[in-house]
């Protein structure tokens, strides 16, 4: 895989200085479009061994291109912050929008090549890495995002004849560490790692562009091209940039469904009720203050018919916790910002530290109800986001977040009831909108959509909680309930599972 980039590539000064004008040129005329059709974003990754010019090709690219629409994001050891959460939450706050570039000095490839060589990760460990690593790029891929991801090469004299150089020289001696010095040791361990998570992850939406570092001109120039041929090539692709083809939804056979299958008639009589609601309020604060509750974290996902009570539930979830502990994210249409985003980014942004409560008032569960239903993305779309949130949330409880997912299912019959009750109270009016009479209109797709995001979302990680919610005395302590029993048996884990580093 290397043998190519251990050749002596090089590039004399006078074909150098004949090309760069030009090449400069058309990258700025690529970044314009870019940014004036602002239709996808490009990640840059840039890694490699110590002493083959990372830092050198990131400077020059910026002195290239306009970095006004430009932003370069270096990654070393995870802060104490972002340790508290999903390995890639760090890399997925920092993705450009849509009509900008990226470049990332250091990845969510480092950690895991890292922990190969130290012995942290075995094979088994970091191909199940790998594969997480691929299925997410596939999702930016799929989203529009256009990735492309360097690797800087040098052999094991070549590297430390570079290193020699950089360390003679006073205007770069800086950039010789200790450390660079002793990974020297490490080269063979590192080829080796490189070498499979490179095959492994070379894929045709987020491929591996090997780039030998000996010559700087060339490596530069090698570089530029690159990405000037990658950019030129999508600006002029107008064909859909769907790469996998997601399972089908099967047809069904009779009418019995998970939401059929709830007795809605349920019901707790006020006294008991108010009993139940001061017991579990009551157990949930007390869980919430637990000393192992510190090393977790808690969100809480709600969906549901409009009028089913979301509000109301979680106003008596949090009642029972300390306003200091809890942040309640209301999900409305996504801004112009969160749309320059892939779709989950808006939600990858609230994931809650340690100790703390994220509660979702309606969810990325949208992709496939609303946007499903109302056609605002394409069926591929929908279709492969069911595996993505299942991505998505197999992240949050790898480290350690305890997700309770909540569905609240009303009737028809009380629906309406309650729509012709917040119109004739005055301070319920805010509540009723057209859209909501709308929507009424396509209970039948939205039923169906329901049932389609549990069948394929509710997993032994994260399971849907289906709410019989026509009586909201029942559904508010049904609620309490399942969010203390999910946490009692999370913190009584004599091994919770493992965050990642």
């Amino acid at each position: 895989m290397f043998e190519s980039a251990e050749l002596g590539h090089r590039i004399d000064k006078e074909t150098f200085r004949a090309e760069v004008p030009k090449l400069r040129e058309a990258l700025l005329d690529a970044q314009f479009d870019l940014r004036e059709q602002g239709k996808f974003p490009v990640v840059i990754l840039v890694s490699g061994v110590d002493g083959a010019g990372k830092g050198e090709t990131i400077n020059v690219l910026c002195e290239w291109m306009d970095p006004r629409f430009l932003s370069t994001r270096a990654f070393s050891a995870p802060s104490d912050e972002e340790r508290e959460r999903p390995a890639m939450w760090r890399f997925w706050r920092t993705l450009p929008p849509k009509g900008r570039i990226g470049i990332f000095s250091g990845s969510w490839y480092s950690d895991p090549i890292a922990g190969r060589i130290a012995g942290d990760l075995t094979k088994g460990s970091l191909d199940q890495r790998l594969d997480e690593i691929n299925r997410f790029e596939a999702m930016l891929a799929n989203e529009g995002a256009l990735v492309l991801k360097f690797w800087f090469h040098l052999s094991r004299d070549g590297q430390k004849r570079r290193l020699d150089a950089l360390e003679k020289d006073p205007r770069t001696a800086w950039r010789v560490t200790r450390e660079s010095r002793a990974r020297l040791k490490t080269y063979g361990k590192l080829q080796e790692a490189a070498r499979h998570v490179l095959r492994v992850t070379n894929t045709p939406w987020a491929p591996w562009i090997v780039v030998e570092g000996t010559d700087d001109r060339y490596r530069s120039l090698t570089v530029g091209k690159v990405i000037l041929d990658a950019l030129q090539k999508r600006l002029a692709d107008t064909r859909d940039q769907n790469y996998p083809v997601a399972p089908p939804i099967a047809p069904k056979g009779d009418s019995l469904d998970v939401l059929t299958a709830l007795n809605l008639s349920l019901r707790l009589d006020r006294k008991m009720y108010e009993t139940q609601l001061a017991r579990w309020q009551g157990r949930l604060a007390s869980l919430a203050r637990h000393p192992k509750f510190g090393g977790r974290s808690l969100i809480l996902a709600f969906e549901g018919f409009d009028a089913a009570g979301k509000g109301g539930g979680i106003r008596r979830v949090t009642a029972a916790l300390d306003a200091r502990q809890y942040q309640v994210v209301p999900v409305a249409a996504p801004t112009e910002e969160e749309r320059a985003q892939p779709y989950l980014w808006r939600f990858w942004r609230h994931v809650p530290r340690n100790g703390r409560v994220a509660i979702f008032d309606r969810t990325w569960y949208g992709r496939v109800l609303v946007e499903r239903v109302e056609g605002l993305c394409s069926e591929a779309d929908w279709l492969r986001a069911y595996a993505e949130i299942n991505d998505f949330e197999h992240e949050l409880a790898g480290n350690g977040a305890i997700l309770v997912k909540f569905w609240l299912h009303i009737s028809d019959e009380e629906q309406l009831k309650r729509f012709r009750e917040r119109e004739n109270v005055a301070f319920k009016r805010f509540k009723i909108t057209g859209e909501d009479w709308r929507n009424r209109e396509k209970r039948g797709a939205y039923h169906a959509a329901v049932c389609d995001m549990v069948d394929r979302t509710s997993t032994g990680e994260a399971p849907w909680t289906l709410v019989e919610a026509d009586d909201k005395c029942h559904a508010r302590v049904k609620i309490l309930r399942t969010i203390c029993e999910r946490l009692e048996r999370a913190l009584a884990s004599d091994n919770p599972k493992k965050k990642r580093d």
